[in-house]
């Protein structure tokens, strides 16, 4: 099974090179990268072969590739892998406009090539159990959702995350998609209403977009939920952020940290709260179930399609922002 890496924009692509060798019968062939010298930074600082051009890495005869370019260049990407027929594992967000959302889309529909969005958090072992008890019946129905993905500034890592042009925005752009997929995810619903409010509150004086923002959101079957997605994490905090979230049922309510070793689970028939604990990787869970879904011939647990219904999701957003008023999702 050989695995490759087009572009090494988004440090995301130094953990999923590394999980890649990590896992049996996966060969990682190498990345290639538009920018000669950072590509010769990682090559080197990963002991790893840089390929000329994303050409030349497609024709290694790969099974599926890892796209990590910055955001709006994720288009002509996914073109060309999808022309040579490899499957495709994009970082999020998908797109940066609607267009290029859908023609994405298009493309790996009749390139007949599996697309897969990059949404780790529904890996995440506190997530995945969450959704297996809703699924059992055991949380009841869902009332609403207050959730959280906040993280540092995203610039002392690489400066193109505040370039509104090559990320499509700021905060908003960065850190909404995530709950937005777990929600669908929990739910089986779609977002119909957005409401949302931005600001530069955090790092005023550093950059030219949104760093801090909230977003309302109204799912189609009446559940209600609150995103804040600010970068408002200071440089001295002891990890990068985080994603947790509240979630308000008829039987309780239940407090979820993505990240922490234990769920926090409050219920109507017991008087004191109880945890489960447990440990994983939702990153490694993620490529595991890109390198299955090819080597199987199945669908991955995430799509394409939840990636841009996402975008669709942070484009409302940004227009709420503009218009001051809430925005309908056909």
């Amino acid at each position: 099974m050989k695995i490759g890496i087009m572009s090494f924009a988004h440090l995301h692509a130094e953990g999923y090179l590394q999980i890649c060798r990590t896992l049996p019968g996966v060969e990682f062939v190498g990345f290639a990268d538009n920018d000669p010298q950072r590509g010769e930074k990682f090559a080197k600082l990963f002991e790893t072969k840089l390929w000329t051009s994303y050409e030349a890495l497609l024709e290694q005869k790969l099974d599926g590739v890892i796209i990590c370019s910055e955001n709006n260049n994720h288009l002509p990407m996914i073109k060309l892998a999808a022309d040579a027929g490899v499957s495709i594992l994009c970082e999020k967000p998908l797109a940066t406009s609607q267009p290029d959302g859908r023609e994405i889309l298009r493309i790996c529909e009749e390139k007949n090539v599996p697309l897969m969005t990059a949404f780790p958090m529904r890996y995440s072992a506190p997530l995945m159990e969450v959704k297996q008890r809703l699924d059992s019946g055991e949380l009841g129905r869902v009332y609403c959702f207050n959730g959280s993905n906040q993280g540092e500034l995203p610039k002392k890592h690489r400066e193109w995350f505040v370039d509104p042009e090559l990320a499509g925005g700021g905060a908003l752009a960065d850190h909404v998609v995530h709950l937005v997929d777990v929600m669908r995810w929990y739910l089986g619903a779609e977002v119909i209403e957005v409401y949302a409010q931005s600001n530069q509150i955090f790092h005023a004086d550093e950059v030219q977009v949104e760093t801090g923002g909230m977003v309302m959101l109204t799912f189609d079957n009446g559940v209600y939920a609150s995103i804040d997605c600010s970068w408002s994490r200071p440089d001295y905090w002891p990890a990068w952020g985080g994603l947790d979230f509240e979630m308000i049922t008829d039987r309780g309510a239940i407090l979820v940290d993505g990240f922490k070793q234990n769920l926090t689970v409050y219920s109507h028939v017991l008087q004191r709260p109880s945890w489960a604990f447990w440990g994983s990787d939702p990153n490694v869970g993620m490529i595991e179930d890109f390198i299955g879904s090819i080597q199987e011939g199945r669908s991955s647990r995430v799509t394409g399609l939840d990636g841009f219904k996402a975008v669709e999701v942070v484009l409302a957003a940004y227009e709420s922002v503009k218009t001051g008023q809430p925005v309908k999702i056909e």
